[in-house]
């Protein structure tokens, strides 16, 4: 016999417990499931859970120590959480029985489950451990603080868990940062560590401005006046200027480092002509606006007084001056023997020279030898001779053979006159042999 959802939380009542059944829940899968927050979490970051074990092994991080950022991110996507599944309710086939027997969607368990599987992504290991720490407080506020605490991340991160601090607050103990009549630091800058335990509460000013409360303006920059009793804005002076009464290059009235100051404009200081450089053997000072530059000398010079061969004080190895330049010494034409071994080339360089083999010359072994293929096998005698060629040279061969055989024939020899005829008969038999075939070959051809 079935036995119904129904019939198992009738029974599950009796005992005492309190797990809900959500509507198409199957029986093996709701009654494994505990009343808690902690083994729903497990289901949803399993596949990291090895990593998660070890991160907590390793480490003695508690839950005070958790950034504030990670409970501020865990709270915005409970949050949403909320507003996803608003208007959702059990899913069963019998929505009317559950939210008769059960509480009401909009505060059950089976909703905070749902919210919580989705609050942290998967790889969010901060997220997900933060999120199993706080396991009891989040159930708190679900079932019980919602009504006097709407806001989770007031409620959860700064009283609770003490790892932020209200707007307007900073450190340990949540002081308030330093504020004035625009709000905090004047409203022109933000106060180092709001809104979380750490951080020391100074301003940290705008571009621009500078000071307590972020009230002056920074140097390179000067108040504009108002066209009303509201204070003016700080901008930006001419580029040389530090302090200045206006934008252009006359209004300075402080100048920055590397300048001077000269009927009411910063001048630039040339540190090159006035050896207030500072550079490296074998450097020239070049002038910038507002400072210098150590730019490497040419390679032609040992020590220089600006760029190129004709600034050098002192030629380099393999130059010489010439009128007033640093050149190059061609040591191939001025050398009687620049390259000595055999069968070598002399190739000049800028400075220098080398040794190379000549054209037609591979260096091996550190000599230069010829650069020929290298040899095959030897030919034989008949290795360059054609078809045609070895044919005559057969025919001259047998001739001089059926020759001498006839010759021997002639004296009446019987045994050498029995090997000429056999001899003619033969040759006659090649020759008309590749004759017929050549003949045949031809007429099948056309020819």
């Amino acid at each position: 016999m079935e036995t119904s959802v129904e019939d198992i939380f009738d029974r599950r009542v009796t005992a005492g417990e309190s797990c809900e059944p959500t509507g198409k829940e199957t029986i093996h899968r709701w009654c494994s499931r505990r009343c808690g927050l902690i083994t729903r979490i497990m289901w949803g970051v399993w596949p990291f859970l090895p990593a998660l074990v070890l991160l907590s092994e390793l480490s003695v991080v508690k839950v005070q120590t958790a950034p504030c950022q990670t409970c501020r991110k865990l709270t915005e996507s409970f949050i949403k959480g909320l507003e996803r599944t608003a208007n959702k309710n059990f899913g069963g086939g019998n929505t009317a029985w559950e939210e008769e027997k059960l509480a009401k969607y909009t505060r059950s368990e089976t909703r905070l489950l749902e919210i919580v599987e989705a609050a942290c992504e998967k790889t969010d290991f901060e997220c997900n451990r933060l999120l199993e720490q706080i396991e009891d407080q989040v159930e708190t506020w679900w079932f019980h603080r919602q009504q006097e605490a709407p806001d989770l991340f007031e409620w959860l991160c700064i009283e609770q868990l003490r790892l932020c601090c209200p707007p307007g607050h900073f450190g340990p103990d949540c002081k308030e940062c330093p504020s004035g009549p625009g709000g905090v630091c004047g409203g022109l800058g933000r106060c180092e560590g709001e809104g979380t335990r750490l951080g020391d509460g100074e301003c940290v000013c705008d571009p621009g401005y500078s000071g307590h409360l972020c009230k002056s303006c920074a140097d390179g920059y000067y108040r504009e006046k108002s066209s009303n009793d509201s204070v003016g804005t700080c901008t930006a002076c001419y580029h040389s200027c530090k302090k200045c009464s206006g934008p252009q290059d006359y209004k300075c009235l402080d100048c920055k480092p590397g300048w001077i100051l000269h009927d009411n404009k910063c001048v630039d200081i040339d540190e090159c002509g006035t050896e207030l450089a500072r550079c490296p053997s074998n450097t020239y000072c070049h002038n910038t606006d507002g400072s210098y530059e150590c730019r490497g000398c040419d390679q032609a010079c040992v020590g220089c007084m600006g760029s190129g061969p004709a600034r050098c004080k002192k030629c380099a190895r393999g130059y010489r001056l010439k009128g007033a330049k640093c050149l190059d010494i061609d040591e191939c034409s001025e050398r009687t023997i620049a390259c000595p071994g055999l069968n070598e080339a002399c190739i000049n360089e800028e400075g220098s020279f080398h040794c190379d083999c000549a054209e037609g010359f591979i260096r091996r072994d550190s000599i230069c030898v010829e650069n020929k293929p290298p040899a095959g096998p030897e030919k034989g005698l008949f290795d360059d001779m054609t078809d045609d060629e070895v044919l005559v040279l057969q025919q001259m061969f047998f001739g001089v053979i059926i020759c001498a055989l006839a010759t021997l024939a002639a004296k009446g020899d019987m045994v050498f006159t029995a090997i000429f005829i056999g001899g003619v008969a033969a040759m006659a038999g090649y020759w008309l042999t590749e004759k017929g075939d050549y003949m045949l070959d031809g007429f099948l051809k056309g020819r």
